[in-house]
Formats: C-alpha cells, sequence, structure tokens
C-alpha cells in the first residue's frame, strides 16, 4: 500500500489527507445521528407527564435539555408554554434551528472532500501525462519503463481521486437524509407538545 501511494506522486498526500478525514467525519456522524440519541421515542410521554404533574423543576429542565437534541427542542417549548401557542411554536423553532445547524455539523467539508478528490485525481493525472510526454520528446518512444512509470502515476492518482470521492459523496448523501428523516419526526413530536398542552389547556 506504501508504495502504491509512493508511485502516485506528491498529489496523493493530499489525497490521503482528504480519505483520513472523510474517515474520521463519517464515523463521528454515524454516532452523533443516532436515532435513539438525537430523538429519544419515549421523551415526549415522559415529559407530558412530568408537565402535567408539575414535576418539572429547573434542574430536571436542564438535564433533559442536555440529554438530546429533541430535548433541547422540547424544553425550549415548555418554557415558554404559559405564554400561550404561538410563542411556543415560535421558541421552538428558533430552537430547532440551530439544532439542525449542530446535526449538519461537518457535512460540508465532507460534500468538499467529494467534490476536491476526483479533481487532485485529476490534476495527477495531467501532470502524469505531462512527465510521459517530456520524456518522449527527451528520450524518444522507446524506453518503455519510463512511459509506464508516468502513466502509472496518472492512473493511480486518478483511480485514487475516486476511490476517496465515491463513498465520500455516498455518505454525505446518506446523511443528509437521515438528518430530514430526525428533523421530520422532531417536528411531529414537538407539534404533539405543543397540542396536547395547549388543548389541554383550552378544554379546562
Amino acid at each position: 500500500m506504501l508504495e502504491l501511494v509512493k508511485s502516485g506522486g506528491w498529489l496523493m498526500v493530499p489525497i490521503v489527507a482528504c480519505s483520513v478525514i472523510a474517515m474520521a467525519i463519517c464515523l463521528e456522524r454515524l454516532w452523533t445521528l443516532r436515532a435513539s440519541s438525537v430523538a429519544p421515542a419515549e421523551l415526549l410521554g415522559e415529559l407530558l407527564t412530568a408537565f402535567r404533574m408539575e414535576k418539572l423543576e429547573t434542574e430536571q429542565l436542564a438535564q433533559i435539555r442536555n440529554s438530546s437534541p429533541l430535548g433541547r427542542i422540547m424544553v425550549a417549548g415548555i418554557k415558554n408554554a404559559n405564554h400561550g401557542r404561538d410563542v411556543m411554536k415560535e421558541s421552538i423553532e428558533e430552537a430547532a434551528s440551530e439544532v439542525i445547524h449542530e446535526l449538519e455539523r461537518f457535512l460540508s467539508p465532507l460534500g468538499t472532500i467529494a467534490a476536491i478528490t476526483p479533481l487532485l485525481g485529476l490534476l495527477g493525472t495531467v501532470i502524469g501525462m505531462i512527465k510521459v510526454f517530456n520524456e518522449i520528446m527527451i528520450q524518444g518512444s522507446g524506453n518503455a519503463s519510463v512511459l509506464a512509470g508516468g502513466i502509472s502515476e496518472a492512473l493511480i492518482t486518478t483511480a485514487s481521486g475516486l476511490a476517496v470521492a465515491i463513498p465520500a459523496l455516498i455518505f454525505h448523501r446518506f446523511f443528509l437524509r437521515r438528518i430530514d428523516s430526525l428533523v421530520v419526526s422532531m417536528e411531529q413530536q414537538a407539534v404533539k407538545l405543543v397540542e396536547m398542552i395547549h388543548g389541554q389547556r383550552e378544554e379546562d
């Protein structure tokens, strides 16, 4: 593997660096974007039960807020529940926009890696072919080993760039789709929270 990297030339350094960064981002996002940690299914029921029993104290709210992104959204709504339905919705929307921004963390660099690594590979191809033609001009076309070295460098960088870009692009799209699904789930639970709290008050 090391010999392959060496034979690809200096452009293999940024390509390998991009692959390491992309792998780290993918592993971190796979762990962070778990549904159980972002939007726990049982949180809404627990919050409503505690709210109706008037057992939500400041310390407990802080604990719920720090437990998950959904908890952060829910607590923002509950803290403003006494100010009316519209104020509660606005506070939920503000908290949700911050949460979505955090969920999308590192996805921009991952998308950038997916875009630039094929270009780095293409640049390696161009540089390799320039070397081939320079050798042809100097030594003629009879030295097959020199020509093969330049062509090999060109192909290695191209293949390496694509090998990094393809998985990075796949994971980038995958994470965007997962975030969309999580956001829809959190929106549904937040709407239920608003309706159940203010619906109950209107009935009372």
